[in-house]
């Protein structure tokens, strides 16, 4: 079983699923720890009541941004994780940080990636007037939000679409495929080389594996 770390900062809704998924089998997995920066997020709720071991680490609590992830690091490796699963989890890390981990830290990032990087995705695919938008499940290096794609799921945007309707369509999306590539990698089956993602031996493209 490996030992998978979520870290998050609000509702957890994508943490549930992972539980869920591991709950009934469908991850060869265990959550062994939930870490939030933000001592009223609903994940360490959500956590609590699976049974996870939580903590609470706060960027008040250093003087600056290279000191609290040096902390954080610290905290992380107490729990010798397989993999890491950032969940929201709504902080820029140090490139020291996302080095030591590299090759078994993901996020999930609300677009068709590279397209709208950072912040306000929905509102921004629809100021474009895309008509499809989605989510992206990657491994994490230093450039934001910029790893390498392992799986995306698109949705439509349809006319008169607000910004509420869009993101809860991605969301549905998001609670398929990242417990789908938390199995993948739980099973040995995916791995980051260099800047190639292998799945099952066999290099993706840049959009990641194409599913149906």
């Amino acid at each position: 079983m490996k030992r998978i770390l979520v870290l998050v900062s609000g509702s957890g809704s994508n943490l549930q699923a992972i539980l869920d998924n591991c709950a009934s089998g469908k991850i060869a997995g265990e959550v062994v720890g939930v870490i939030s920066n933000k001592a009223d997020a609903y994940g360490l709720v959500r956590a609590q009541t699976a049974g996870v071991a939580t903590a609470i680490l706060s960027q008040q609590q250093f003087a600056s941004r290279v000191e609290y992830d040096v902390a954080l690091q610290a905290l992380m490796d107490d729990y010798q994780p397989d993999l890491v699963v950032l969940a929201g989890f709504m902080r820029i890390l140090s490139a020291d940080l996302v080095r030591h981990f590299a090759g078994r830290m993901i996020n999930i990032h609300p677009s068709l990636l590279p397209k709208y990087q950072g912040l306000h995705t929905h509102q921004r695919a629809i100021d474009a007037g895309d008509s499809e938008h989605g989510a992206s499940v990657h491994f994490v290096t230093e450039e934001l939000d910029g790893g390498p794609v392992i799986l995306q799921a698109r949705v439509p945007i349809f006319e008169g679409d607000d910004v509420e309707e869009v993101a809860a369509r991605v969301q549905a999306q998001e609670h398929s495929i990242y417990p789908l590539v938390v199995h993948w990698f739980c099973e040995g089956r995916l791995r980051m080389q260099g800047d190639t993602i292998l799945l099952d031996g066999i290099a993706l493209g840049p959009a990641g594996h194409a599913c149906e």
